[in-house]
């Protein structure tokens, strides 16, 4: 997840770690195909929307529904990796949600 809701700058902090190494992964790459993702899509870093499926972006509401939206798909856990210089704001303003 990052913290950010310009997506064009949520983007170029994702795509490199989406990029290296899970798309350099054989296995991540056969599983995304399997889920119709195409080569284009797995091309240069990944498109747009495949790094908007696999890094929820935005605000920390828009953070907050992304873990909910696996919670509501019946996992009962979700770990969830900040990406960016610096992951507390984005761990408080989660934490902040959490407790309200």
């Amino acid at each position: 997840m990052v913290l950010e809701s310009d997506p064009e700058h949520a983007r170029a902090i994702a795509r490199p770690s989406v990029q290296n190494p899970y798309l350099g992964l054989a296995n991540y790459v056969s599983n995304l195909r399997r889920l119709g993702w195409t080569d284009a899509d797995l091309a240069d870093g990944g498109s747009d929307a495949l790094i908007d499926a696999l890094v929820v972006h935005g605000d920390a509401q828009a953070l907050s529904r992304g873990v909910t939206a696996h919670l509501d798909a019946g996992a009962d856990h979700v770990a969830v990796q900040v990406l960016g210089s610096d992951p507390l704001p984005a761990l408080r303003a989660l934490a902040g949600l959490a407790r309200s």
